[in-house]
């Protein structure tokens, strides 16, 4: 695996900045990936990498700079727990774990570095400084990959009957009277409309 200093050179390039989070997700992913037993999720193990993140802020980015993993390989799952957490399965052992930021690695950087004014900066020194151990808690995790959830191309694809748009790999939902609509005419979609607002 790349070293951290390299890693962070790319997690800048790819979220446009340096902080923190970046920092923290980029250890999250070292250590991650050296506990699963994936040496190189960018090179030679990339395709038995998969990754799910419980956040949707700067800690993911840096864990998919760290190791390649995208949601359009399909190698990075997003689960919205409002976490900084992610899980790491090598799909060629099945061993998989769970890495989450402990809540006192916060305090840690106000602990350590009162001295310094500034709380990022305070924190980035911390999480540069800090052990593991005292930045993440791990635990070995069980984890079923569906084959509808799995990297490569679409196992299915049908056509929604209300809308006429395809839907992909078993995302469909099937109506007792045997008919398949996908889940935004079954559940209500995240958007309004406004061309066809009856639709």
């Amino acid at each position: 695996m790349q070293s951290l200093e390299e890693i962070l050179i790319e997690c800048e390039r790819l979220h446009g900045h340096m902080c923190a989070g970046q920092l923290l997700g980029a250890r999250m992913a070292l250590l991650g990936c050296r506990l699963a037993g994936l040496e190189d999720p960018r090179g030679k193990d990339r395709k038995k990498t998969i990754v799910w993140v419980e956040i949707d802020r700067c800690m993911t980015d840096a864990v998919s700079a760290a190791t390649g993993v995208r949601l359009g390989k399909r190698s990075l799952k997003y689960v919205d727990y409002g976490k900084v957490a992610a899980t790491f399965l090598n799909t060629e052992t099945n061993k998989a774990v769970r890495v989450v930021a402990r809540e006192s690695s916060r305090a840690l950087a106000d602990e350590r570095f009162a001295s310094i004014a500034n709380k990022k900066q305070r924190q980035f020194k911390a999480y540069s400084e800090a052990t593991d151990e005292e930045l993440f808690a791990s635990e070995m995790v069980a984890l079923e990959l569906d084959e509808m959830d799995a990297p490569g191309t679409p196992r299915s694809r049908v056509i929604c009957v209300v809308c006429k748009e395809g839907v992909n790999d078993g995302r469909e939902v099937m109506r007792p009277d045997g008919s398949v609509v996908c889940r935004g005419c079954e559940r209500g979609t995240y958007y309004k409309n406004l061309d066809n607002p009856r639709a």
